[in-house]
Order: C-alpha cells, then structure tokens, then sequence
C-alpha cells in the first residue's frame, strides 16, 4: 500500500502509534557535542516530524536501542535470580538503508553465530519495525555503495519526506494507522554512487604478508586507543560483563554486560596481566580484518555497511574508507612484483 499524507496528519498518525510503539528517530542536541558549541546527532524517542533532524548523518547508531550501551542481565539475592522485564511496548524506527543493513548483521552475531540465540538481545529485537528514511545522496564519508548497504527490502514501511510525505508500506499490521489516507504510486529510490569510493579486496588476497605488513605501524602511530570507532559503530558487537554487588548487602547484586571494544586499551587483557595484542595498529588491523575478512567468511558478506561513522568521529582523522583502499594498493603491489 501506498499513501501520501502531509505533516499535521504524519503528527496525528504518530500520536496514536505511541500508544502501541516507543518511536525512535535522528535527533539534533544542540550544545550538546564533543566539544564547546557543538552539536550531537543520534538516536531519540519522538513524537513528532519536527523532532527529527532528517539532513544530518548521526554520530552514534541506532543498535544501543537493540543492544543497549549497558544493560542489566539479571538480578542476584542469595539463593535467588531474577531477569529484570522490559517495555511491553513495540519498537518503531527511522533509519536509513545502511543502519537497516547493519542490523542485519548485528543480528548474525546475536542470533545466528554459533547456532545460539542471546535471549537478551531477541526480546528486544523481535519488538522492532524499521521505518525507512528514503536515502538518495547520502553524506560525505558515506560508502555504502561499495559495501553494497545502500539498499535494502527489509522494513515494514519506507518513506519519502517533502512537502508531503509519501509512504509505502509493506507490514500490513501499519494499514490501521495509514489505511484511511490518499492513495498515491511511491517506490523509495536508493543512492547509486557516494563520493567516497573502497575497493574491497577479496578475502583470498589478505594473506599473512599483508597480515604483517607494515601500514599497521602507522596505526600503531596515529591511534590512540580511545575507541569512539567502536562505540559509532552499527555492527561493533563486543560486549564485557560486571557483577555489580549491591551497597546494602553483599549477598546481592546485578550482573551487566556492557559495550567493549578491540580499539580500547583493556580489550585483551587475560588473567596473570597477559595481553596478547598491545600495539594500537595491531588492534586496527584485528578491526580491519573482522571487517572485510572474518566476518564474510563466515556469513557471506562484509559486516562494515560504509555508513562513514568511524572516520565521522576519530580524534585523529584516520579513515577506514582510506585503510581499506590502502590494502587494496598494496595487494595490488604485492602481486605486481611477483
């Protein structure tokens, strides 16, 4: 089905799913950035159009709605366990193609990976329906194109914001909130080319001269380990655990899981003070390879969707769109001078 709506009527619809949905979207907070009179862009719950920021690219992902930067596994008293509930609420979000595609992947690590489904993140994700944000040019460090995450079917239902909002749905469950306005002809169309071009290179050419060449000394210089990469990242899945005993008493408490990163200093600290991977370019490259290698050997395809955040947000201007042409030129010598 589709149908046109203009934007008081877009509010109305959007005030009584919010009885049914938590709604989230792009959101501008002003002064809120990284640094003095700056801005931050991510995700929020809305309630209305104006409450999205729909030019701009946002820093964070949407995936802490999924997989939460911190979450409360379980409860502990004694003898006891108790697994805290969520919102019985459904989940509804507006987000473009690559952040669909990166869910996707996300959605490979936690319910696929290894044949085990993680409950926690299932409860959540199976709420989600995605909302998708028409996406015809993207953004400056955007690649999605070369990570073939431009485009994508899977949404429930696809719009196009002008003057008026034209609305293609697919899930039939949305006709009750869509059904009564004018019908109109609406396919969304994608990004055909971003300016930002990668030449990916095939799995079987990273071998272990590439594995230790030296391009990762210059990571190992320009680094510095602070991991906003890992944290802007749609399809960085890592996570740690704490057991957090309660103040009133020693026999209770919570165990969490939270964010991790392979950028972050501590990430392979073992017992007896070990660290295995120590140098900053050795963890870039451990990043790189997961990327474009590990993954696509397991799942078929790359987990990086080109969404660009990670160059968006690094203190030191490196750029993995730059990293990845970087391989492809020195495998490309490397065979040259065979």
């Amino acid at each position: 089905m589709e149908v046109k709506v203009n934007k008081l009527d877009f509010n109305e619809i959007l005030k009584k799913m919010a009885l049914e949905y938590t709604i989230y979207g792009p959101v501008l907070f002003e002064d809120e950035g990284a640094f003095s009179n700056t801005n931050e862009m991510r995700y929020a719950k809305i309630n209305s159009l104006e409450e999205m920021t729909l030019t701009e690219k946002t820093g964070l992902s949407p995936k802490d709605i999924i997989f939460p930067i911190r979450e409360t596994l379980l409860y502990f008293r004694k003898d006891k366990i108790e697994v805290p509930d969520i919102d019985e609420k459904k989940i509804a979000i507006f987000l473009r193609p690559c952040d669909i595609n990166g869910i996707k992947k996300l959605d490979a690590i936690f319910l696929r990976n290894g044949g085990i489904e993680d409950f926690y993140y299932k409860r959540l994700r199976e709420k989600v329906k995605f909302f998708m944000i028409e996406c015809t040019e993207g953004f400056d460090t955007c690649f999605c194109v070369s990570m073939n995450s431009n485009k994508t079917e899977d949404y429930a239902a696809a719009f196009r914001f002008s003057e008026e909002i034209s609305i293609h749905i697919k899930d039939t469950s949305l006709d009750a909130y869509f059904g009564a306005y004018e019908a109109t002809e609406f396919q969304p169309d994608y990004i055909e080319e971003n300016s930002v071009k990668v030449n990916v290179p095939s799995i079987e050419k990273l071998t272990n001269e590439i594995f230790q060449h030296s391009i990762w000394q210059e990571y190992t210089r320009r680094c510095i380990a602070c991991g906003r990469c890992n944290t802007s990242c749609i399809t960085c899945s890592c996570f740690t655990m704490q057991d957090v005993s309660h103040k009133d008493s020693e026999i209770t408490g919570e165990r969490r899981r939270r964010w991790a990163g392979c950028q972050i200093k501590e990430f392979t600290n073992m017992a007896g003070g070990h660290d295995f991977r120590t140098k900053n370019g050795e963890k870039m490259r451990f990043k790189t390879m997961h990327k474009i290698n590990d993954y696509y050997k397991r799942f078929n395809e790359h987990m990086c969707v080109g969404c660009g955040r990670c160059d968006d947000v690094c203190p030191e201007y490196i750029s993995f769109s730059k990293c990845i042409n970087k391989l492809s030129q020195i495998i490309e010598e490397v065979g040259s001078n065979e």
